[in-house]
């Protein structure tokens, strides 16, 4: 896995390649905001490299559909036929490609119309997404119709297959969507996840079938439940294909962002896969997917947003228990990660999905014993589905600088694992950028992503370090994270301080109620005794009233103490910063 020269292609000859293309826009200014040029280049970028992709068997379609015409064909028949000629999954049979349209500049409008109605239904269905017809009635309208296409027509625009590989295709629609986003002032990470992140994802996923596939190669199904513009699932395949290059992965995914869903289609076109699996829809309301299951799931959905617009068709299938999505419970209506995290729980398949989501901390621990998010952590939890949970470093993300984990979750832990959850604290784990990307200040280059997943595999209590790199590993009991919250009464006592009884119980003093959160590994009575009566009492637990919750306190697992200094040694540095004040005064004044 060559992440670290990968990086570097994304960070000079993709991103040189992106820059050619965005340049296109300065035709555009005057009659486009700055904030609107994506809403020509991604559209025409798409086009373009499937102009060139489709050049080399241009006269084989145009043949073929004559024939085709002439004979008869229509539909399914016609259409397999036409992608055979083609030699890809679409076509186009109008006479037109960008070449022949910059011929008749007098008739540019019209051509065009022409060349992108003859693309076949799947290409259709991008453009929509683009809300492309608008576009091209705006760029007639501003005559700059003809000379976009002529620029994305010369030499430096040039996308053929043969010069440009469908990964560094990717690479490419990925930094214009970088670009469209900080012209529209909205923060890139909403659209696509940096690759360094889903290369850890994808080996933590793989790691324990890794010579399996090695062996004897795979055929696996993938999903990605918040696909942006896919590129969690082509680092996944990029990934398999590495280990094997028999190794066979069908992608699916749901996006609800339809110009990311565009480019995703596009980009699955382009490659040959299953462009037909790219589905546009909001996944938590409009399931894409409902009865379906897959091997790997690979995602990473938002968090710290709301699911108000969804809020009546997940309620009415929470109402469903397991046999919907969201038995489990209901996360707050503020922040819908958890949602996702149940999808994709009841689409990995039985017996051996593995999943890696991405989710901010509010997962692990928000919610009271007995709510949504403390339910939906007892379930999986307790189903043993929480194989490990990895913190990652901060500043790791384009959109936001707070700590994030990946969870890993597995229907087929290894024996050892069994009945177990490892908490892995990278934090420590990454390399400083040299240039900021919006929040992104540190990168996870081969060496952390191998210490990581060193700590992963060895599935011990241990500290790692590889020179400035520093990860530690903790393994617990699956009991250790769930709790019983015991109500516990003060009674109301009378002027000699004995409780005040009422058909022979005690009567609790309502300004004295209080709680204790009591381990599910310790014995309720002997903690009360221990930790609460030697302080009340006469204090009484009141057992009707408890809750099961559970949490995972990341942090307080995995803190280290740091004593303060000396007082003599602050005393000595500050001594030493008056002397070098006097000093400098000295020098400042001329004494």
């Amino acid at each position: 896995m060559a992440i670290n020269e990968l990086q570097k292609q994304t960070n000079i000859n993709i991103q040189e390649k992106a820059n050619l293309i965005w340049e296109i826009a300065t035709h555009l200014v005057g009659f486009y905001k700055p904030h609107e040029y994506g809403k020509v280049i991604l559209p025409m970028t798409v086009l373009k490299r499937f102009d060139d992709a489709l050049a080399a068997t241009k006269d084989k379609v145009l043949a073929a559909y004559q024939t085709l015409n002439e004979q008869g064909y229509e539909g399914a028949i016609r259409d397999g036929a036409l992608c055979r000629a083609s030699g890809y999954s679409f076509y186009n049979t109008s006479k037109f490609d960008f070449a022949r349209l910059l011929a008749d500049p007098d008739n540019i409008h019209v051509n065009f119309e022409d060349y992108l109605q003859g693309y076949s239904d799947n290409v259709k269905d991008i453009l929509a997404n683009f809300k492309f017809a608008d576009e091209v009635k705006n760029m007639v309208k501003g005559n700059v119709l003809y000379v976009v296409i002529q620029e994305f027509n010369s030499k430096k625009a040039d996308m053929s297959p043969d010069k440009i590989t469908s990964t560094d295709m990717g690479y490419i629609f990925e930094e214009l969507i970088r670009k469209f986003s900080e012209s529209y002032n909205e923060e890139a990470g909403a659209h696509f996840t940096s690759r360094d992140i889903i290369y850890l994802m994808t080996e933590l996923l793989i790691s324990p079938e890794k010579e399996e596939i090695k062996q004897n190669g795979c055929f696996k199904t993938a999903y990605d439940m918040a696909m942006g513009t896919s590129q969690m699932l082509g680092c996944l395949t990029e990934r398999l294909k590495e280990i094997n290059p028999e190794a066979d992965l069908t992608c699916f995914g749901q996006e609800f962002n339809p110009e990311t869903y565009a480019i995703a289609k596009a980009d699955m076109l382009i490659k040959g896969g299953n462009a037909s699996g790219m589905k546009f829809g909001d996944t938590l309301s409009e399931d894409a997917y409902a009865g379906f299951e897959f091997d790997y799931i690979i995602s990473n959905p938002p968090f710290g947003i709301d699911w108000k617009r969804e809020k009546d068709a997940v309620e009415r299938e929470a109402k469903l228990g397991y046999d919907g999505r969201f038995g489990p419970g209901l996360p707050s209506i503020s922040d819908g990660q958890m949602l996702f995290m149940l999808n994709g729980v009841k689409k990995l398949k039985e017996g051996s999905g593995r999943m890696a989501i991405i989710q901010n901390g509010s997962s692990l621990f928000t919610g009271d014993a007995g709510s949504g998010p403390s339910e939906i952590r007892r379930y999986l939890i307790t189903s043993d589905l929480v194989e490990a949970i990895v913190q990652l470093p901060t500043d790791l993300f384009y959109n936001t600088g707070i700590a994030t984990y990946i969870w890993v979750i597995s229907k087929d832990k290894k024996a050892e694992r069994l009945g177990k959850v490892q908490l892995i604290d990278a934090s420590k784990c990454f390399v400083k950028r040299r240039k900021n990307i919006g929040n992104k200040r540190v990168d996870l280059d081969d060496d952390c992503i191998a210490l990581i997943i060193r700590a992963y595999n060895e599935f011990e209590n241990k500290a790692y370090t590889e020179g400035s790199l520093f990860a530690e590993s903790k393994v617990f009991e699956n009991e250790f994270f769930g709790y019983t919250k015991v109500t516990v009464e003060t009674p109301v006592t009378d002027e000699t301080g004995n409780p005040v009884l009422k058909k022979g119980k005690p009567q609790p003093d309502k300004a004295k109620n209080d709680t204790e959160m009591i381990p599910l590994c310790e014995n309720i009575d002997d903690y009360f005794a221990k930790n609460v009566l030697p302080y009340n009492p006469v204090a009484y637990m009141d057992r009707s009233k408890d809750k099961i919750g559970y949490e995972i306190p990341f942090t307080r697992l995995f803190y280290k103490f740091t004593p303060p200094r000396k007082s003599d040694e602050i005393f000595a540095e500050f001594k030493a910063l008056t002397h070098e004040e006097a000093d400098l005064m000295k020098e400042i004044l001329g004494e």
